[in-house]
């Protein structure tokens, strides 16, 4: 029989440019020593374990093989997921169903990344048509900027509003020790005046336009762990478990040529089946807070039409009025987000497990002040992929 499941311990390792200090195995081993930790639990109490990356952006393969001794996987069912981009949030899906099947009481979801180690550019190149898909996109920024300059076409939208989200992300950052990118200088100014220098400074460089190097996520090393356990022991693990109301995802897209650029169509197919199953009829109303994958900055605007906050065009609203800031209706990453943050295989598990925690009132000085009843975290890769998994508080019906 089915099972309803929970998020009973989190934790992942210091996110940096370059993690020298520790090779692979070591790194997914600090992760998973931190949600262990976390749930007050030993990897004997574990299992199954769930590991995800991008292997190809590193040339490396059989993560789920080697890297068990830092993985605690020796002697356990262990499935490897890869899926781009939507990596993180798959693995814990993934995992989420391992418990849900009823087959397993807790089991363990990972991923990491050294981008430090790999050529994530190159590798994003090489993986299209070399005939009728190279020749245009090169690379990611490349084809984001496509979609951001589509979007202010349509809209009437200005670099100004862009960089807005880009102050908001930084800003939450400082509050988030573990973040990759800790932007000082930003600290006690005012957003408008913040948003005022990234447009205009000659240092911030212009990678294709509308995207300058303030609009995008960093390369990072790091790794991060989620526990899932079922409804049988969840409570007895922690105090206020994260409860998985419900899930969906939409890897519609194979061929670049095939995308939508004018709207995000897979993160809104995906966030109305979620809100469909959980019976959310006004998400704005009705969600607490929000961890979004954003890998740049004016996704932070469209996307929130996407998922249904806003109505199209209306995304700059809600940012500027400040609706998404820690202190706002809908904070939208506490954390700091995948701009201040990006270990690929690790990124969206990381909104997963920044989501929980804030469920859970265990995100420390990036905790909200109000009460998290609901929280939604979001999956973005590959072609415009997209996954979306509600948590609450409450034990689902």
């Amino acid at each position: 029989m089915g099972k309803r499941t929970a998020i009973v311990g989190f934790g992942q390792t210091y996110q940096r440019s370059s993690r020298k200090d520790v090779n692979g195995v070591e790194l997914i081993n600090e992760a998973v020593i931190a949600a262990l930790a976390d749930a007050e639990l030993t990897i004997k109490d574990i299992d199954a374990v769930v590991i995800g990356n991008m292997d190809h952006f590193e040339g490396i393969n059989y993560v789920d093989m080697w890297s068990v001794e830092g993985s605690g996987g020796v002697m356990k069912p262990i499935m490897k997921v890869t899926t781009g981009g939507t990596t993180g949030t798959t693995v814990a899906m993934c995992a989420y169903y391992h418990v849900a099947s009823g087959m397993f009481d807790k089991v363990l979801a990972i991923g990491w990344e050294k981008n430090s180690e790999s050529d994530t550019t190159g590798a994003i190149i090489t993986a299209f048509d070399p005939i009728w898909e190279r020749p245009n996109i090169g690379g990611a920024i490349a084809g984001l900027a496509v979609e951001a300059s589509k979007y202010m076409d349509n809209y009437g939208i200005t670099e100004r509003d862009g960089a807005r989200v880009a102050v908001r992300e930084r800003l939450h950052a400082l509050n988030n020790p573990y973040a990759h990118l800790h932007q000082e200088w930003m600290k006690g100014m005012e957003a408008d005046k913040i948003v005022d220098l990234l447009v205009t400074s000659e240092q911030n460089q212009m990678l294709a336009y509308p995207l300058r190097m303030s609009d995008m996520c960093p390369r990072t090393d790091g790794a991060a762990a989620v526990i899932f356990a079922s409804e049988d022991i969840a409570e007895k693990i922690a105090p206020i478990p994260a409860w998985v109301i419900s899930t969906a995802n939409r890897h519609n897209y194979v061929y670049l040529g095939d995308i939508n650029w004018d709207a995000n169509d897979t993160l809104e197919a995906a966030s109305r089946k979620v809100f469909e199953k959980a019976g959310v009829k006004e998400p704005l109303k009705e969600i607490d807070i929000c961890e979004i994958y954003l890998p740049y900055s004016y996704a932070g605007l469209k996307w929130m039409e996407s998922i249904g906050f806003c109505g199209p065009g209306q995304g700059p609203r809600l940012v500027w009025d400040g609706v998404t800031d820690m202190d706002g209706e809908l904070p939208v990453n506490p954390s700091g987000g995948v701009m201040s943050s990006n270990p690929i295989g690790a990124t969206a598990l990381l909104r997963v497990g920044e989501a929980a925690w804030q469920i859970m009132g265990k995100a420390g000085p990036r905790q909200v002040k109000k009460d998290v009843n609901l929280a939604l975290a979001t999956g973005f890769g590959g072609c415009n992929w997209a996954d979306v998994m509600l948590l609450g508080k409450k034990r689902p019906s």
